[in-house]
């Protein structure tokens, strides 16, 4: 009598017990699966990596299913690879082959090429996404086309070698970086003509505009110097003096600080935006080269070349965190995400692959390495449906 009332509490006891285990099991494995997933999205959208590659192609990498899923043929010395701020395309530039190349990322092929003349290297965009800029470095051409019907709007003349064009935050200027001539052009946007030329730091590849539109800061990889330019009176406003030649600079969002990454001094400088001068320098490691700038600006990661790692720096306290391993001499950057990132992609140029980072958890590391070819160089995402 006693052994079966005991077994009669028991049974209930047990499927208790068994149940919890199940509950405790499901969300176990559901805690695993989101932390090693890349990436959950609404059913229909797509989010894919595009790798430039020597070939002269595109590797296509589904970041969710963290795998190669196409190469689209480009063209010759892909270059300035961008993705669409509004529509579900990626623009770049053929140098040799004299166009920029349009691509639809939900036909995974390329949509257009639109002539523009020698010597295209870069392509940026109005505001609203309706324009596309670029420059024409062999016939000295700036140009704007319409995005829609690839048709050319208008061409002005720029100074000698124009490699880069930027739009200005308030869409009302175009900035020309020209490096034949040491100088940059200041192009008003609706007519494209140029407006004032302030000779700069020789051999100038890049440029960084305020928020506030009122200055620009011009950088060469040749010149242990950035220019500082003040684009609503068209002046040279002074030279900074950087510790080595740079690899890169990166604005904070705010535009109080420029964050230059120098390969000679094994690390970042600081420069505070408003008063010109050039304040703390950080150690980052053997040759640091390529940055990418978190939306809250609360950290920086940077790749270093020499010791295929990634290192995380705390940008306010101006602390580099343990080190990354990347893959074999990383390079370009982009996240999964412009507002919330999860991954950091790193770009591995010796190995041929794209290294796929975990940022969004307390220890970030590297979680797979994805084979893209020889000669990959720059990378961008696009969030598609």
């Amino acid at each position: 009598m006693l052994v079966s009332k005991f077994a009669q509490m028991k049974g209930p006891r047990n499927f208790r017990v068994i149940f919890l285990l199940v509950v405790l099991v499901v969300a176990g494995i559901g805690v695993v699966l989101r932390e090693h997933r890349p990436s959950f999205l609404r059913p229909g959208l797509k989010l894919y990596a595009y790798v430039t590659t020597a070939g002269g192609s595109l590797a296509v990498v589904d970041l969710v299913k963290l795998s190669v899923v196409g190469r689209i043929a480009v063209g010759p010395q892909p270059t300035g690879l961008r993705a669409h701020p509004t529509r579900p395309e990626l623009w770049g530039a053929s140098a040799p082959g004299g166009y920029l190349w349009v691509v639809s990322a939900r036909a995974g092929q390329v949509a257009a090429r639109i002539p523009v003349g020698p010597g295209p290297y870069a392509v940026d965009f109005s505001n609203d996404g309706r324009r596309a800029y670029s420059t024409a470095s062999g016939s000295d051409t700036l140009l704007a086309i319409d995005c829609e019907s690839h048709a050319i709007l208008g061409r002005a003349k720029t100074g000698g070698g124009p490699v880069l064009v930027k739009a200005t935050p308030d869409g009302k200027t175009l900035v020309v970086v020209n490096r034949r001539d040491d100088s940059l052009g200041i192009h008003d946007a609706a007519t494209l003509q140029e407006r004032a030329r302030v000779s700069v730091v020789a051999q100038p590849e890049d440029v960084a505009v305020l928020p506030d539109n009122s200055l620009a800061f011009v950088l060469s990889r040749t010149q242990e110097r950035v220019s500082v330019v003040d684009l609503r009176r068209g002046l040279l406003l002074t030279n900074l003096g950087l510790a080595g030649r740079p690899s890169e600079m990166i604005l904070k969002p705010d535009g109080g600080e420029l964050y230059v990454i120098s390969p000679e001094a094994h690390g970042l400088q600081v420069i505070n935006t408003w008063t010109h001068e050039v304040g703390d320098y950080v150690l980052l490691g053997s040759t640091p080269t390529n940055g990418a700038l978190l939306p809250d600006a609360s950290g920086l990661y940077v790749s270093d070349e020499a010791a295929d790692r990634i290192a995380p720096v705390d940008i306010v306290n101006r602390k580099v965190m343990r080190p990354i391993l990347a893959g074999s001499s990383p390079g370009a950057l982009a996240f999964d995400s412009l507002e919330r990132p999860n991954l950091l992609l790193a770009v591995n140029q010796a190995s041929g692959d794209l290294a796929v980072i975990r940022i969004s958890t307390e220890n970030p590391a590297l979680l797979t390495m994805i084979p893209v070819g020889d000669g990959a160089q720059e990378v961008a995402v696009k969030l598609f449906k």
